[in-house]
């Protein structure tokens, strides 16, 4: 078993908490079709090319990194060496490979960062405190835990077998913690690796629109059972979350930063965020990955593109390439429609542009106005998905040509409650001729937090507000024939909780109603009717 399904398998509980249940167009499972197999050919581009042989052993040994308090973490150093137990000489630069709280997964971390070790680099996997033998309370991302990786960066810069240019690279959680120790700034930081990342660990992760994800708590009982108390204890966005957010601090993400995001990732959002805030020092390379390393996914870039990276910040070697383009993205699904690897020079493309379709009275998605209406849902109060009655769809014609959205979406939906609040997730589909359909992206909304998080806006029954949910990016071909289908309900479990008061909740349609606004790339090939 590859390193990266170790990781998985050991893990397994805790990345399905990370993952949102029915992931929109995941990868078939088996041999993918001659054709598809070529569109995962990797982008004619040296970076994804490069490697070189292994020149050393790697010497591993447990180590206590202090930190500042008097504490420490407990970590182990992985360096190169003559042999299995006797180091090499000179000095290397370092990786903090995995800085984390998933102890189980030592060995398997291990196995991944010795790729780097043999090839002439310190690495580093840590056990946050509070997991693992690192003593203390686990408090994930918090002020002290960044303290603590920049302690441990700092560790590593002054350690007598390095050279002092350090870089940190992780998975999930040790993809925030990159992120989140880069805008702390420590000195001898020199370039990161987020796989699957956050922007803000309030929006991306527990309170999606504002609504508690109902997924995330099977995470917190298992890796941090504290934090079911104090996230419930700040619903609104305040400083707690701005002490754990790297938007809060996006004038500090200046180290340069390649971002490994998955198109069928739940933190594809934020990863596009960082991105468009800071694209002068951050690469973005998003593939048709679910959660976890790309390594052994459908289109893996494989560990050559990491060691570029590192190899041309970390190394200082001006032969080691970087990506051709700020942008590298696969066109999804895959296998099937999507056509494969993309670079742009930026994101959205250049040529991208928006769409704008009205929610139609007769249950279109088109151009046209059409007369106004309401379309009328009850609410779904019950952890499972909505019922026929519990959700509105609208749909286009059958396309004529395909259709390529690129970007973020938006769903201005105008609408009144039955209650004094109540929730609104949207969610597009890609559905065939035969009726199938498959899921695409998603969006939600609080009506009380329609206009901050910070505060709440009250809601009157019955009262007509426009809500503005924004719909998380995706790069995606529907192809001619098929039908883009948006469906509107109160409830999304197990990405939201089933807890809006019960009610009835009416959408305004036609004319002055409802619309879906699109980021598309080829608008004029995949117009609508």
């Amino acid at each position: 078993m590859r390193p990266a399904r170790r990781v998985l398998a050991c893990a397994a509980s805790i990345l399905m908490a990370l993952t949102l249940s029915g992931t929109p167009g995941a990868p078939a499972a088996g041999a993918a079709p001659e054709s598809a197999a070529a569109s995962a050919a990797l982008p004619d581009d040296p970076f994804f090319a490069y490697d070189r042989p292994p020149e050393y052993q790697v010497v591993a040994e447990d180590v206590h990194v202090p930190l500042r308090d008097g504490s420490h973490v407990v970590c182990r150093l992985y360096r190169p060496g003559d042999t299995p137990t006797r180091p090499a000489t000179g000095r290397f630069p370092g990786i903090v490979y995995e800085y984390t709280a998933y102890a189980d997964n030592a060995e398997a971390f291990g196995d991944g960062a010795a790729y780097f070790v043999r090839r002439g680099y310190n690495a580093l996997v840590c056990q946050a405190r509070g997991s693992g033998e690192s003593p203390g309370s686990l408090d994930p991302f918090s002020p002290q835990e960044q303290r603590d990786n920049y302690d441990v960066v700092e560790w590593l810069a002054a350690h007598p077998a390095s050279t002092g240019r350090i870089g940190q690279m992780g998975v999930s959680y040790g993809g925030h913690s990159a992120l989140l120790v880069a805008v702390n700034q420590p000195p001898h930081l020199e370039a990161i690796i987020p796989m699957n990342g956050i922007h803000d660990w309030y929006e991306d992760t527990i309170y999606h629109g504002g609504i508690y994800s109902a997924r995330i708590r099977d995470w917190q009982r298992q890796v941090a059972p504290d934090t079911l108390r104090t996230y419930a204890e700040h619903p609104l966005y305040d400083d707690f979350w701005r002490d754990r957010s790297v938007m809060s601090r996006w004038d500090r993400l200046t180290v340069p930063t390649l971002e490994i995001n998955g198109w069928y990732d739940r933190y594809r959002d934020g990863m596009v965020k960082n991105y468009r805030a800071r694209p002068g020092n951050v690469w973005l390379i998003s593939g048709p990955w679910e959660h976890g390393y790309p390594e052994g996914q459908y289109a893996d870039i494989g560990k050559g593109a990491y060691l570029a990276w590192w190899d041309h910040w970390l190394a200082q070697d001006p032969d080691a390439p970087l990506p051709a383009t700020p942008v590298t993205s696969y066109e999804v699904p895959g296998p099937g429609a999507g056509r494969g690897w993309r670079q742009f020079e930026q994101w959205p493309p250049r040529d991208a542009h928006g769409v704008t379709l009205r929610l139609g009275t007769d249950g279109m998605l088109s151009r046209a106005a059409g007369r106004p209406g309401t379309a009328a849902f009850d609410v779904n109060t019950e952890s499972e998905p909505p019922q026929d009655h519990e959700q509105v769809t609208f749909e286009t014609a059958p396309l004529r040509r395909d259709l390529v959205l690129a970007g973020d979406a938006s769903a201005r939906i105008r609408t009144s409650f039955g209650a004094e609040d109540g929730h609104l997730a949207a969610v597009l589909y890609d559905q065939a001729p035969d009726g199938t359909s498959t899921r695409i992206t998603e969006g939600w909304l609080k009506a009380s937090h329609r206009d901050t998080h910070t505060d709440l806006a009250p809601v009157e029954p019955g009262r007509v507000y426009d809500l503005d949910v924004h719909i998380r990016p995706t790069h995606y071909r529907l192809s001619a024939g098929h039908s883009l289908v948006l469906r509107i309900s109160s409830d999304d479990y197990p990405a939201i909780d089933s807890s809006a008061p019960p009610g009835r909740v009416e959408v305004s349609t036609g004319a002055a109603g409802s619309m879906l606004h699109l980021t598309v790339h080829n608008a004029r090939d995949g117009a609508t009717s």
